[in-house]
């Protein structure tokens, strides 16, 4: 007989990791929980959120990978859009993990710029017009003019890949949303893989976890 896989519950000695209870653990959750151990190294906190219906998460993601391929985006691009969304919606959680990801892109000063609000010089008109639309939509979407469209029209996005990318950006603060309101903390390793002057810039949102519920070594994964 097989000897079931115990997964490390989170540290709650200083701090919960969410305001949920942690659900029991039946064959979805641990395919959940063994995803984040083969990609990341450890079991992220939001994904002891989005365990209580793991139906949810790969759900929901299929339609951001369906709005991404729609609007054409490509790593960079995703990540200016989730770091300028997380922002300002106040979200340190995909912050902190799409901000080290997308440092790697466009490095660390220029997240930071993305982060505190501040248009990045080095970011070229088709970057800059990606946050400011992030930013719009994510701040007040009925304050959108059709001169910001033109915008994004004459950075070389179409007018389905303009829905597409207002898509993604939609989807990913739900995402985000329901990690913030439910209690979710940025995992510890987050903090320590994310570059200084990420961690600098977000100033924002829940605190990050004290602790980690196991240690990893193994690359963070793009697919949240």
């Amino acid at each position: 007989m097989a000897v079931p896989i115990e997964y490390p519950g989170p540290d709650r000695t200083s701090e919960p990791a969410t305001h949920l209870q942690e659900p029991d653990v039946d064959d979805a959750v641990e395919a959940l929980y063994a995803a984040d151990l083969r990609d990341d190294g450890y079991v992220m906190n939001l994904t002891r959120v989005w365990a209580h219906d793991p139906a949810t998460q790969p759900a929901l993601f299929e339609l951001v990978g369906a709005a991404a391929r729609l609007a054409g985006l490509d790593l960079r691009e995703r990540g200016l859009l989730v770091t300028a969304m997380a922002a300002t919606l106040g979200d340190a959680y995909c912050s902190l993990a799409w901000g080290a990801r997308l440092a790697e892109e466009v490095g660390p000063a220029s997240v930071a710029s993305v982060l505190t609000g501040a248009d990045d010089p080095d970011l070229d008109a088709r970057g800059l017009a990606l946050v400011r639309w992030a930013r719009v939509v994510t701040r007040d979407p009925n304050s959108t003019t059709v001169a910001d469209v033109d915008a994004l029209r004459a950075a070389g996005f179409d007018d389905q890949q303009v829905f597409g990318l207002t898509l993604f950006v939609a989807l990913r603060q739900a995402f985000s949303t329901v990690n913030d309101a439910l209690g979710a903390r940025p995992d510890r390793q987050l903090v320590e893989a994310a570059p200084e002057d990420v961690r600098a810039a977000v100033t924002f949102g829940r605190p990050p976890a004290t602790s980690s519920s196991q240690a990893t070594t193994g690359p963070l994964s793009p697919r949240r």
